[in-house]
């Protein structure tokens, strides 16, 4: 009996062994679901594949590190009320991702607060580390939850949404971008909410035409690609999968497969960027027949992340604006909190979505 009986503990502690959580992934420390993991850590999904918290790996303390005090311009409002906590638990009970939590938008109170939020389709890791995001990053190994169209039109539709934007985190791992299920979103979107207009603010399916046209036709009245920076600071703030020109011909290709489909893009400012260099980008957006562009200061959301550059001041946005719109823009939204998707079923109200800049320094 005493044989079986040391053989039955040997198992048992192998097992034991087998289960435990990884302490290490390549040097990185891996932390266990139950425990909370911090900015720039690995962790295990509840799907089974790691990924880094925020996005970025902790690397020590970074040159710049120390946290800025922000201007008082950029105070926003505490996410907290009643109509915060019923988008919350609305999302949750349908396990949606947001952008709104996940890339921590500091107007995520004043949307919630009035019942819109932006969608983030196909979970929330991202296959990319693009150095201003805190959208955790990982490999899902073509992971995707085959009931989230279903379940992204029914909170479209009991949050009442006459516009709605969805995005989406990139998936290189999958051979189309997630293009066919991006689209598949929108149409059961469209399905049980008829009248709901669709932004989709999409990744760049890396330059395949093919896999943007997928989206392109599938029912949206807005495609947007941001191209984030100026060209000279792409790579030190994208991913290197990112590109520059590769989101010109996406932007580009999408108004040539539906001439009447309205596009948009977006720049951060206060990355490094000069005057010059903000014209440019403007010109080449509006000579791949970009309608739409927003402006907004860029925030550091970890120090494990690009530092702020400068704070761009309110009435400068107002002059950026007055450069987009003469540079034949239909609307350009600029503020300091302006985010892509900020108030976008304002956008061609053609009053900066009602933002007055001015009184953000009162």
């Amino acid at each position: 009996m005493s044989a079986p009986l040391s053989a039955w503990r040997a198992w048992k502690s192998a097992c034991l062994r087998y289960n435990e959580a990884m302490s290490q992934l390549k040097g990185i420390p891996v932390i266990a679901e139950s425990v909370p993991p911090r900015s720039g850590e690995k962790y295990v999904t509840p799907q089974g594949f790691t990924a880094v918290r925020d996005g970025i790996k902790a690397r020590g303390a970074p040159a710049g590190a120390t946290p800025v005090r922000k201007p008082p311009w950029l105070r926003a409002k505490a996410p907290t009320g009643a109509g915060f906590d019923s988008v919350r638990a609305l999302v949750k009970e349908h396990r949606l991702a947001t952008v709104c939590e996940e890339a921590k938008c500091p107007n995520i109170g004043e949307c919630w607060n009035a019942g819109t939020a932006t969608l983030m389709l196909m979970g929330a890791v991202c296959t990319r580390a693009c150095r201003f995001c805190s959208v955790d990053t990982g490999n899902p190994h073509g992971w995707l939850d085959a009931e989230e169209p279903e379940n992204a039109a029914r909170t479209v539709e009991l949050m009442k949404l006459k516009y709605v934007v969805l995005t989406s985190v990139d998936r290189d791992d999958l051979a189309d971008g997630g293009a066919a299920h991006y689209a598949a979103c929108v149409r059961a979107i469209k399905r049980r909410n008829p009248a709901t207009a669709v932004e989709a603010l999409t990744p760049d399916f890396q330059g395949v035409l093919r896999d943007v046209a997928t989206v392109v036709d599938s029912g949206i009245e807005v495609f947007a690609q941001n191209i984030e920076t100026v060209r000279r600071l792409t790579h030190p703030v994208r991913d290197p999968r990112a590109g520059y020109e590769q989101t010109l011909e996406v932007l580009a290709h999408a108004k040539r497969d539906r001439p009447q489909l309205l596009t948009k893009s977006s720049l951060m400012l206060g990355l490094g960027e000069t005057d010059q260099e903000i014209e440019t980008t403007l010109a080449d957006l509006r000579a791949a027949a970009v309608d739409i562009v927003t402006l907004g200061q860029y925030l550091r959301p970890t120090v494990n992340h690009l530092a702020v550059e400068r704070f761009v001041l309110p009435h400068e946005f107002d002059r950026y604006r007055a450069l987009a719109l003469a540079g034949g823009f239909l609307e350009c939204v600029a503020g300091p909190l302006v985010r892509s998707s900020y108030r976008a079923e304002q956008a061609l109200n053609r009053n900066n979505a009602g933002l007055d800049n001015s009184a953000r320094l009162a």
